[in-house]
């Protein structure tokens, strides 16, 4: 036997006396008795010194910070962190990204064409959610006379993507690709009109 420990728990009952009610408060004691064998130290006390250890090394070690986003980079996995973690992008990066949204759009023909519209549908909403503050951005690129019909290209390209959405859920194969063409469209033409 390498340890053998007696635990007594005592239990006190003391009242404390408070205006609504009578609390009673139950005080643990514990006793063990111990062997000369119990000196060394165990397998878990060497796991926390251990994990202690490292929590204490990892708090003080700066925190390491990816640098900001670049154009090229935008993709799924930093959809969440974008978002919600970080900071706006500058006008110049939206209009960067709304091209390479051109881009990926004019790639998706071919899941169109085999007809995946789980990953179409994901897709659209993913660019759709970018575009939405990258249009904003991208506002202040665009000078002042210029606003009014930048407002109705935008506008144009926001409404093409909420219907290939809608076609693309459904899915109606002939809609998805008549409006997939008039995203494209308006897209292009967002993307002259910031050029």
């Amino acid at each position: 036997m390498a340890s053998s420990a007696n635990h007594i728990i005592l239990c006190n009952t003391t009242t404390i006396t408070t205006k609504p009610m009578q609390l009673q408060r139950c005080r643990t004691t514990r006793t063990s008795t111990t062997t000369a064998s119990d000196d060394k130290p165990t397998k878990s006390s060497r796991r926390w010194a251990i994990m202690l250890t490292v929590l204490a090394a990892s708090s003080t070690t700066p925190l390491l910070r990816t640098p900001p986003s670049r154009a090229q980079s935008w993709g799924t996995h930093s959809f969440m962190k974008e978002k919600y973690f970080m900071p706006e992008i500058s006008p110049e990066d939206s209009v960067a990204r709304i091209r390479q949204t051109t881009e990926g759009m004019h790639e998706m023909r071919h899941m169109l064409d085999t007809m995946s519209w789980r990953y179409v549908m994901f897709y659209i909403r993913l660019k759709a959610a970018y575009l939405e503050t990258d249009l904003k951005n991208a506002m202040a690129v665009v000078p002042k006379p210029k606003h009014q019909s930048y407002i109705k290209i935008a506008n144009e390209v926001v409404d093409s993507m909420t219907d290939l959405d809608r076609f693309v859920r459904t899915p109606k194969v002939y809609e998805s690709y008549l409006y997939y063409e008039k995203t494209l469209k308006s897209l292009d033409a967002l993307v002259t009109f910031l050029a």
